[in-house]
């Protein structure tokens, strides 16, 4: 019997995680993914299936860090700042199934000091 994969393990979290939460037009969810180099996040209305914001590392504009701890609060800052321009100021989080630590932590943070309320 072999043991499941770091990549296996993580979609069944997030998979449990999806369960409870869910974005709605009052409250869109707050998606963040996490690779080796990059990080991501996304404003999405599950209702409707839309992405209503996102900022990632790979911008040309966000680049600069990469995908690092200052990289995320970068993404943290742009995502709550693209977000407000649309009028959201309240989101449920969706950490992806990866630890709420290092990276995550950081692009949370950024985003509730940039004004977006979880």
């Amino acid at each position: 019997m072999g043991r499941d994969s770091r990549a296996e393990i993580r979609t069944r979290i997030h998979k449990r995680i999806r369960r409870r939460v869910a974005g709605t037009p009052e409250r869109p969810r707050l998606a963040v993914f996490r690779s080796v180099n990059h990080i991501y996040a996304q404003i999405i209305d599950d209702s409707q299936g839309h992405t209503l914001a996102s900022a990632g590392s790979t911008e040309k504009d966000l680049k600069q860090h990469g995908g690092n701890v200052q990289g995320a609060k970068a993404i943290g800052q742009a995502v709550a700042q693209r977000a407000k321009e649309k009028g959201v100021t309240k989101v449920v989080f969706d950490r992806g199934g990866f630890l709420y630590h290092g990276r995550i932590k950081a692009l949370a943070d950024a985003a509730r000091e940039a004004g977006l309320e979880f």
